[in-house]
């Protein structure tokens, strides 16, 4: 039978591990030691038997986000079929130019974006320059409306509240032959969102939830306040969902550079996986 896999790609907030201009713990050690970088947060779902693969998000990291990719699935050399994007924020779309004439040149890559996101890209330089030479095909989709990338995968769209400043905001269900994940990297609040995070995640099999903050704490070293950049905290999610954790498997990501849960040997981290909740890794590969 085929395989049908969810690499996750990225798991850093927009700016990635290490921040531009920031050196905090975080920040130092990811400068000094390559391993402990993190990417902008980007899933695929690869068809290993097919030779095919579709990305979530084209991030600032897409250039090493493919090669790694293609390296590990011995896809040297293929494009992605196609690209759904989640929403016009730094962090999740300004990987398309690297498909433009500059780069790639890449030929009518299907790109999958809201209303909104479809006409920022149509209109908006220099993103209209990749449509007007045809590097991308952009399609538009609707919130709950299921497009099948295979016959063994289908992703849906879910509206999510997050600044929606340039275009909406998507979540995703990506659902194979045997599983079905939830994907929310971004959203404002649970309760400002028309969906109960905790029956979602009832109905998951795999959360991939927004964590790009552990508590309000994590923004005091570094002169940010909390209430100007709106997301669920993890200590708030882990208690509306602690009583899934024997059923769904939740992880965190698009995490914040100042989020304690990076390092591997804080107490924070070790806390939140006593509780049964776990913290999302790049090449990390989840099986539907």
């Amino acid at each position: 039978m085929s395989e049908v896999i969810v690499s996750v790609v990225g798991t850093a907030q927009d700016a990635g591990l290490p921040h531009p201009n920031c050196f905090c713990k975080n920040c130092t050690e990811a400068m000094s030691n390559p391993s402990f970088r993190r990417l902008a947060s980007s899933l695929a779902i690869v068809l290993p038997n097919e030779k095919r693969w579709h990305l979530i998000d084209a991030t600032p990291d897409l250039k090493e986000q493919m090669a790694r990719l293609q390296k590990r699935y011995d896809l040297q050399g293929k494009l992605m079929d196609s690209i759904f994007l989640t929403h016009a924020h730094l962090g999740h779309y300004p990987g398309l130019l690297f498909l433009g004439r500059e780069a790639i040149g890449a030929k009518g890559i299907p790109v999958m974006a809201g209303t909104k996101m479809k006409q920022l890209l149509e209109e908006q330089a220099p993103w209209s320059q990749l449509t007007k030479l045809e590097n991308i095909d952009v399609q538009e989709i609707m919130d709950g409306q299921t497009v099948s990338v295979s016959p063994l995968v289908t992703v849906k769209p879910i509206n999510v509240p997050h600044r929606n400043e340039f275009s909406e905001t998507f979540a995703f269900w990506i659902e194979g032959p045997n599983k079905k994940v939830l994907y929310v990297p971004d959203i404002d609040r649970w309760e400002q969102w028309e969906h109960d995070i905790y029956t979602l995640c009832q109905e998951a099999d795999i959360c991939l939830l927004d964590g790009t903050f552990h508590s309000p704490a994590d923004l005091e070293t570094i002169g940010r306040d909390y209430r100007e950049i709106p997301h669920p905290v993890m200590t708030e999610t882990m208690e509306r969902l602690q009583d899934l954790i024997n059923d769904t498997e939740i992880y965190f990501i698009h995490l914040n550079h100042s989020n304690p849960a990076i390092d591997l040997d804080s107490p924070i981290k070790q806390q939140i996986e006593e509780k049964g909740f776990h913290i999302a890794e790049e090449e990390m590969e989840l099986r539907l």
